[in-house]
């Protein structure tokens, strides 16, 4: 019998919560930076990268105590990576899960301190997880660095920034994609298996399978930004457009980018065979992402 896709997600998206509550409310941190902090992190959201690295690690018979610490770090990432994304230097979003954004709620100073704060602040709560050996530390924090740095996320934001208002290939959108978005996927299932002790040629299907899944989130991101309920999503409607940046939609029109999707779905189903998980919590995760309608 599989398991409930919906009770797994909401308690599994529960126990996040809990974790990235207990571990910075007790934090000596002044405010508005406590507030402002905790704000973006209590707005919600879906916590699709901790639910794929959990959901990772146990498919290999992996430990939940063990690898939860590195899933709320990852989501710390992840929430800095808004917080700043919505600044008017980056995106200028007014509108974030259904609240106003971090530096429209406080100001523009506290939002980017609040970023610089849950990104430092996740080292930290991976460097103090008793679960972890000291190398399985170091491991992990390494390849957060790579995953989340100038060889990954923030090189993605990079080029996504200079390449606005430009006729790109789709080659160069996914190179976008792959670095802003895909890097975080990798590293989540990535780490979730080496957490479970896979083995090294499990470890290259899973990379495999989290790189073509980063792209399916992506493109249903771009679709959405057309066929998208505003309420459902809480964020702007259109704001890509608005912005005139390159996406899937407009570089291979609705219906090309929904095959697009599909191609990638079949690419990640195929690695988690290859992997011998198909049967887990993942396969029906691959699904949800698809089509996801916030």
């Amino acid at each position: 019998m599989k398991p409930n896709l919906s009770a797994y997600i909401e308690e599994t998206r529960s126990l996040i919560n809990q974790t990235l509550l207990d571990f910075i409310k007790p934090q000596s941190i002044p405010n508005p930076l406590r507030e402002s902090m905790i704000y973006s992190i209590e707005a919600g959201g879906k916590r699709i990268r901790p639910i794929l690295m959990i959901a990772c690690c146990q498919a290999f018979g992996g430990n939940l105590e063990k690898v939860l610490p590195v899933a709320a770090a990852l989501e710390m990432i992840h929430t800095y990576s808004l917080i700043h994304d919505d600044l008017p230097a980056m995106d200028d979003d007014d509108l974030r899960r259904g609240r106003p954004t971090n530096h429209i709620q406080f100001n523009e100073a506290t939002a980017i301190l609040a970023g610089d704060g849950l990104l430092t602040l996740s080292f930290q709560m991976i460097s103090q997880a008793n679960q972890l050996t000291d190398n399985q530390k170091v491991y992990v924090i390494q390849r957060l660095s790579e995953a989340s740095g100038i060889t990954g996320m923030v090189a993605g934001q990079m080029l996504d920034i200079e390449l606005e208002d430009q006729d790109i290939s789709i080659e160069q959108l996914e190179e976008i994609h792959q670095l802003k978005t895909g890097q975080l996927f990798i590293y989540a299932m990535e780490i979730g298996a080496y957490l479970a002790d896979a083995p090294s040629e499990k470890l290259t299907d899973i990379i495999d399978c989290a790189t073509q899944l980063g792209l399916v989130f992506q493109i249903q991101d771009d679709i959405l930004d057309i066929t998208g309920d505003q309420v459902k999503l809480g964020k702007t409607i259109g704001s890509d457009l608005d912005k005139n940046k390159s996406t899937y939609p407009k570089l291979l029109g609705l219906s090309g980018a929904i095959q697009q999707k599909e191609i990638k779905i079949n690419q990640a189903k195929r690695a988690l065979e290859k992997a011998g998980i198909s049967d887990s919590i993942l396969a029906q995760l691959i699904e949800y992402l698809s089509d996801r309608e916030q």
